[in-house]
């Protein structure tokens, strides 16, 4: 009798254990692509995208991350889109670690350019993959999930609080669709409580003005990793991120590729006499003067544009080098049940801890 009340009480004690675990959101630095590892409160495990094939060298940081988080598999993959900075180390990837099922965007209007992408994610997934349409939950235990756009298209109906109109699409500058690839891009919405989580990856500003306008569909979020690594104008519209709202933003750039490019491809599509509000030409400077906006962390210093006022502080930057000599550190955000989380620098240890609104 007495060894059962010894089992049922360390038994009790795992599952408290269990529950009391963080939300954990890796940033890992494939320097200008994308891989975003969320280990849930239960233990159950996320990745979206994968980085560059280059050598091995984001599989190996990406599997790097996946030890140090504890992991010995990978539940579930989301492959954003078919470029080569996110499906790129997928192959690798497979090889080091388990993984589990896998979440894409169809296979419909596939660019030449791109199939050997898409051939990678067929080979690794083989009879693991699902389609993901807006308004799909992936099951990530612990945590809520919503697909908000896959396909170029978007959810149908507001969530998390959204559906109010947004008074700046009436004067809001509008650009040019991107290539398709990026308008394909796989988004989702991860909800752990009080905290909101959005990452839309490479969507463009055309579609993030069709989740913003002329009602806001995803309401306020507390973290967003930007789009199009922190490009000027091919993410970012100020409708937009007036309507999400985010408390802290991370910027997954790389040393010359995001932050502090102006992308001369996406070109206004404003009528013939119409001029939109003026906004920030730097991304940095856009969002950290946006009122509610506590911290901007960025994956690298832009060496495109190392101006001080177009980076965020050197301590909330992961990466200071260049691409020859980066190290790869990562940026991790801790976020407990009450809605308190720290984001911490892989770098210098340095961290600061907020509370979603």
């Amino acid at each position: 009798m007495r060894f059962l009340f010894f089992t049922l009480l360390l038994s009790a004690a795992g599952v408290l254990g269990a529950q009391s675990r963080n939300l954990d959101i890796y940033w890992i630095d494939t320097e200008g692509g994308a891989a975003t590892l969320i280990v849930s409160p239960s233990g159950e495990s996320m990745l979206i995208d994968t980085g560059f094939k280059d050598g091995d060298r984001d599989p190996k940081r990406i599997y790097a991350a996946a030890q140090l988080a504890g992991l010995k598999k990978i539940d579930y993959v989301v492959i954003s889109h078919f470029h080569a900075d996110h499906v790129g180390g997928l192959a690798a990837l497979s090889k080091m670690i388990p993984l589990g099922r896998f979440f894409s965007r169809s296979d419909d209007a596939i660019e030449a350019q791109n199939q050997q992408w898409l051939d990678s994610l067929k080979a690794a997934s083989a009879g693991r993959r699902t389609i993901a349409k807006p308004g799909d939950e992936i099951p990530l235990k612990g945590v809520q999930t919503v697909v908000v756009s896959s396909d170029a298209k978007i959810i149908s109906k507001p969530i998390n609080g959204g559906g109010a109109p947004n008074p700046m699409c009436a004067d809001t500058d509008r650009k040019a669709a991107a290539q398709l690839e990026n308008q394909s891009a796989v988004g989702v919405l991860l909800t752990y409580g009080k905290f909101k989580f959005l990452n839309l990856v490479d969507l463009d500003w055309q579609m993030e003005l069709e989740l913003a306008c002329p009602v806001n569909r995803l309401g306020t979020v507390t973290l967003y990793q930007t789009g199009r690594h922190g490009g000027s104008d091919g993410a970012g519209s100020p409708a937009f991120l007036r309507a999400i709202q985010p408390q802290v933003v991370v910027v997954n750039n790389g040393p010359r590729k995001g932050l502090g490019n102006v992308d001369n491809t996406a070109k206004s599509i404003l009528p013939p006499g119409t001029r939109a509000a003026p906004y920030e030409r730097n991304l940095y400077e856009r969002v950290s003067k946006m009122p509610g906006v506590e911290g901007v962390w960025q994956q690298h210093l832009s060496l495109l544009d190392p101006d001080p006022k177009h980076n965020t502080s050197e301590n909330m930057i992961a990466n200071l080098e260049d691409t020859a000599e980066c190290k790869g550190n990562w940026i991790k955000a801790s976020v407990a049940s009450d809605g308190t989380f720290t984001v911490t620098n892989g770098r210098n240890g340095f961290s600061k801890t907020y509370t979603a609104r």
